[in-house]
């Protein structure tokens, strides 16, 4: 997975009544663009996420 700042991450949810995710990539702390990544969420909190198998990153 590799993504860069302005792009968004996009959590699917893997439960069932769980909602996806998804937020604005603000930072990247990988090599070459991989995770970690610093996410601003749209919920309003910011974190540091290692992207799973449930999530996709949307180029901006």
């Amino acid at each position: 997975m590799f993504a860069t700042v302005g792009d968004r991450l996009l959590v699917h949810g893997n439960t069932v009544g769980e909602f996806d995710r998804g937020g604005v990539i603000t930072e990247v702390r990988g090599p070459d663009g991989a995770p970690p990544y610093v996410v601003a969420f749209d919920d309003g909190h910011t974190g540091i996420v290692i992207p799973g198998p449930d999530a996709v990153v949307v180029p901006q």
